[in-house]
């Protein structure tokens, strides 16, 4: 029977590669990257502050090269139906985004799948590059730090029931899981409020 100190040795062994992921993975994803970097920083796998570090540092990557191709996107393609769809699912999550940028922009952070989205529109859209970079980055400092503690706790909580590294792995999967669903359900709610408010204010303009 393997422990999570199968795991730990694993990952000790190959930290510079560890560490790359999540830098690569924060470009390509967000969430469950910096997740799982918070599990295995709880196991002792990976410092909580170099994983911190690596996980801003991608973070501001994907904020300046998002952005930038966006407004690279712009000048070239303009025209082109995507960008017709990209409009439409930046909308359809966050109906204000023109009225209220850095609260959109912030709050997208938040939205798993969003917020790549939003970045490339910020700069599709040229939306204002210091409202943008402050909403980013205020965002970033909050949701990374709370994502790496969510690790802590999910694994804390996974290996008081279990060391076995099956069932260790299975309990991260379904926290996992279960976070993925809460985020989608809030996201949903969040989409509907916003989405009534908008309907709210432009009922008021069409009365006034």
């Amino acid at each position: 029977m393997h422990t999570v100190q199968v795991l730990n040795q694993l990952v000790e062994n190959h930290q510079i590669i560890a560490y790359l992921i999540i830098f690569v993975g924060l470009i390509i994803e967000g969430e469950v990257v910096v997740i799982t970097a918070g599990v295995l920083s709880y196991l002792g796998a990976l410092d909580f502050w170099i994983s911190l570090s690596f996980i801003l540092a991608g973070g501001m990557v994907k904020t300046f090269g998002g952005y930038y191709l966006g407004g690279f996107l712009h000048k070239k393609y303009n025209h082109h139906r995507f960008f017709k769809y990209l409009e439409k699912r930046v909308f359809y999550f966050i109906p204000r985004f023109e009225q209220k940028p850095f609260w959109s922009i912030f709050i997208s952070k938040f939205i798993i799948g969003v917020n790549y989205l939003v970045i490339i529109f910020s700069g599709y859209s040229k939306i204002s590059l210091r409202t943008f970079l402050k909403a980013e980055i205020f965002s970033t400092i909050i949701w990374a730090p709370i994502l790496l503690s969510l690790g802590f706790f999910f694994s804390q909580t996974a290996l008081s029931l279990s060391k076995e590294i099956g069932r260790f792995s299975l309990l991260i999967f379904i926290f996992l899981f279960i976070f993925l669903f809460f985020d989608k359900l809030i996201a949903s709610f969040y989409r509907i409020f916003e989405f009534l408010k908008n309907t709210n204010i432009i009922n008021e303009k069409e009365n006034e």
